[in-house]
């Protein structure tokens, strides 16, 4: 025989712990022999296992201390609760994912809008965010509550679990509908701020660039002997201006900002507009100055042809009818002298490059000739006016009379009787013009009298007939 090598000593037999019943009751249906067998299969497998695997199968047949391995309700409802878990999670994380991104749309209101509407909006998304806080918190600490990974776990636990976490995840989704709602309703405001926060960008840059314009504008100008140094002092002005527009918005806000950096423009592009036209502006003011001293100079001479016309007046008519033109010639040479007075002035500040103070005396200058030219035209035009009456006072009967008959017609046009408002002035209009007439009348008739009665007349005729197209016109 051939010697058998000697064979280790197998590991110690642990006995095993007694099958489920279930599996007891089974074994009680088979036969003797296949209990038998069965036994000694068994064994031959344990006998081929490592000690650890041996020693940790009974505690896997054991019935208590472990998850079972064929299932069961409880393990039915710990998946329910789970599934309810991750639902609640996925609640949880869409209301902190709306919460988060409507801070953002708050936050850009705030940095804009100070209205009524805007502070009622920050307060009613401060209220939604206390809500927010009490659910998330009560979701936290039903997660905290339930451990849904212990191997102990019994159904009745799963059970309790599934049903908070599922009222959790509820209550979170109706407080997400609730910040939804309120999303939708900042449109108009979301939409306002967010327009104004994208016009901050350019128009600070606009103001940049006007400052620069102005600034180069007047570089050009004062290289070309102009001084402007009231530009140059209006354009230093804003300065501090611009300061504040590189500080920000963060700063100073947004409105803020938008409304400084459209007036740094406004007034940037004024300073540059005028720096542009002061080379025009000071051959405009020297113009003005050689025109209105030529002028100065006409008026002085027809202001020494006022004393013939008058001596002429004297000697034709009577003293009514030019005793107001007496003053004439000495005030127009006063006047005169007045203007030339003031174009010296106006000369001086335009040589010292102060041209508000040049322009302010030069329209001062044009005042003074204009009164003066009215009053050397009126002794003139009066005796035209004389001789014209003189010769056929008729024509200036007819003219009125002839306004008199055309407010008439106006006034009776569709009515059988003329209202009182109209007729009564009409009807003093013709009374006035045969006083007038009566004044021609005798020897030196008051010819003067006569043209500013009929003028008078024609004033009124004139009041009349406007206030009845009026009237007519507006449905009266």
């Amino acid at each position: 025989m051939t010697a058998t090598p000697s064979q280790p000593e197998p590991p110690p037999m642990v006995p095993c712990a007694p099958p489920p019943p279930q599996h007891r009751t089974r074994r009680r249906h088979t036969g003797h022999g296949r209990r038998r067998t069965g036994a000694v299969g068994d064994l031959l497998v344990l006998a081929g296992l490592p000690l650890i695997a041996v020693l940790a199968l009974p505690a896997a047949f054991a019935g208590g201390g472990t998850r079972r391995w064929f299932g069961g309700r409880a393990e039915g409802q710990r998946a329910q609760a789970q599934a309810a878990k991750d639902d609640a999670a996925a609640a949880f994380y869409e209301l902190d994912t709306a919460q988060r991104d409507l801070r953002i749309s708050i936050e850009t209101i705030m940095a804009v809008d100070d209205s009524p509407a805007a502070r009622r909006a920050v307060a009613d998304f401060e209220e939604l965010g206390r809500r927010i806080d009490e659910v998330s918190h009560r979701y936290i600490s039903t997660v905290d509550a339930h451990d849904l990974d212990r191997d102990d776990l019994e159904a009745s636990a799963a059970a309790r679990a599934r049903s908070e976490l599922t009222a959790a995840k509820d209550e979170l989704g109706r407080v997400k509908r609730d910040l939804d709602r309120f999303g939708e309703g900042l449109g108009p405001l979301l939409g306002k701020a967010e327009t104004q926060l994208a016009r901050l960008a350019p128009a600070v840059e606009r103001a940049r660039q006007s400052l620069l314009a102005a600034s180069n504008a007047l570089d050009a100008v004062r290289g070309s002997g102009l001084r402007a140094d009231d530009l140059a002092a209006r354009l230093a002005a804003l300065g501090p201006e611009l300061t504040r527009l590189n500080e920000g918005a963060g700063r100073h806000g947004v409105p803020q900002t938008l409304e400084r950096a459209e007036r740094v423009t406004r007034e940037a592009e004024a300073v540059r507009a005028e720096a542009d036209r002061l080379p025009e502006r000071a051959a405009e003011i020297d113009t003005r100055l050689v025109s209105l001293r030529t002028r100065a100079q006409a008026l002085t001479t027809r202001a020494g042809q006022v004393d013939p016309v008058l001596s002429e007046l004297r000697r034709r008519f009577t003293a009514a009818c030019w005793q107001d033109l007496q003053q004439v010639p000495d005030q127009a040479a006063e006047t005169v002298r007045q203007a030339e007075r003031k174009l010296a002035e106006a000369q001086a500040a335009r040589d010292a490059q102060r041209w508000p103070d040049a322009t302010a005396l030069l329209s001062t200058v044009r005042a003074l000739l204009n009164s003066t030219d009215e009053a050397v035209s009126a002794a003139g035009d009066r005796l035209r006016q004389l001789n014209a009456v003189q010769k056929d006072p008729q024509a200036e009967i007819e003219r009125t009379r002839f306004a008199i008959r055309d407010a008439q017609r106006l006034a009776m046009a569709g009515r059988h009787t003329p209202d009182p408002r109209h007729a009564r002035p009409l009807d003093e209009a013709v009374a006035r013009l045969e006083r007038a007439i009566t004044t021609l009348e005798g020897r030196h008739p008051d010819y003067w009298h006569f043209l500013t009665e009929t003028e008078a007349v024609r004033r009124t005729v004139s009041r009349v007939v406007a206030q009845i197209r009026e009237e007519r016109g507006g449905g009266h």
